[in-house]
């Protein structure tokens, strides 16, 4: 059972608390101080009024202590100063300087490592390099283009994408070679809450293909044949299709410096169709043909993860993907002009201090 509560409220503080109560404005927390003084003032015992006011007797006792010994002034909310930050930004600025230089006996660091090399935990250490940006574990590839005609290839292909020549169609070609028909040794597991799916590490393997593909720049369909290999034949067999597929009209190619673009057979023929024209990218230069960004979306979205017995299994589930793709077919938008590119290219190339 409660005791009853003896604090002894001068007449003036209760004219305060009850004015608090009155507030509209006042916080939350200074009314429910306000309350539990004048309650204990009234003779309400601790424990039905920590009941009443749904908190526990402790608070009650907490706060009318603060107010004998303190007053009013006692119920205010006092200033935490909080924890002290133990990094510094100098600390910081050493973690990164630290992280930057490869270490002795590795190519890079890892948090353990470097955490023990700074004498911070791992976790801190995380956190910088979150705050900063920096991802030791990860690298990626680069390969700077020496054409010494960059330049113009780079404005010819560019323009094509952003100033199509008119009542012509301008075609991204290329063939992605040696798919292979790869069978998994057991059957697929199918992805389950918590469980993503799973497939075995081995494999057969059943042969190879190589799908050519002519991706529309303006609408986003892709013209593409699958042949058993990639030789001039097979893209001199490719280019009839597309100029059947495309008849009386001008046909722009954007194509990369593979030999067989450029075979004798090839430019002969391409000598009997004056109403195709060819569009070279420059060397190591493939990202500037947008077919190469579909042939990740099929590799992602119906190679990778497919379990393929033959050949044909594997070449029917590519043709399926193209007809689906081209029922609703989204083209890919080049917004960068050629100074834009170079701008940047040159603020790279600054930086590994190299250049085309």
């Amino acid at each position: 059972m409660g005791y009853t509560a003896e604090v002894r409220l001068v007449k003036k503080d209760r004219r305060v608390l009850e004015s608090w109560l009155r507030a509209p404005t006042i916080p939350q927390e200074i009314a429910l101080r306000a309350k539990i003084l004048i309650a204990s003032a009234d003779g309400e015992a601790v424990r039905p009024l920590a009941s009443r006011l749904g908190i526990s007797p402790t608070t009650v006792c907490l706060w009318r202590r603060r107010y004998e010994t303190e007053g009013l002034a006692g119920l205010r909310t006092r200033h935490r100063s909080g924890r002290k930050k133990k990094v510094t930004p100098a600390k910081e600025r050493a973690v990164v300087a630290a992280t930057m230089k490869e270490p002795k006996d590795t190519t890079h660091w890892s948090t353990r490592r470097l955490s023990k090399k700074v004498g911070l935990s791992r976790n801190t250490v995380h956190r910088i390099w979150h705050k900063y940006g920096l991802q030791p574990h990860r690298v990626q590839t680069f390969k700077f283009s020496t054409d010494p005609d960059f330049d113009a290839k780079l404005a010819d292909v560019a323009g094509l994408y952003l100033d199509p020549p008119e009542r012509a169609l301008v075609l991204c070609v290329d063939e992605k070679s040696q798919i292979q028909a790869l069978d998994r040794t057991q059957p697929l597991l199918p992805m389950r809450p918590g469980l993503p799916a799973r497939m075995t590490h081995d494999y057969k393997r059943h042969g190879t293909t190589t799908l050519f593909a002519a991706l529309e720049v303006a609408s986003g369909k892709v013209h593409g044949r699958c042949y058993p290999r990639h030789r001039h034949g097979e893209f001199l067999a490719f280019l009839r299709s597309i100029v059947k597929a495309y008849p009386r009209r001008e046909l722009h190619l954007i194509l990369d410096n593979y030999g067989t673009h450029k075979h004798p057979d090839v430019r002969q023929w391409l000598e009997a169709h004056p109403r195709v024209h060819f569009h070279f990218t420059p060397t190591s230069g493939s990202w500037l043909n947008l077919v190469e960004r579909w042939f990740a979306l099929i590799t992602d979205q119906a190679i990778r993860r497919g379990s393929f017995d033959s050949v044909p299994r594997l070449v029917k589930a590519i043709t399926k993907y193209l007809d689906g793709w081209n029922q609703d077919a989204t083209p890919f938008r080049w917004t960068k002009t050629p100074r834009e590119i170079r701008r940047k290219l040159r603020r790279v190339t600054g930086i590994y201090g190299t250049g085309h």
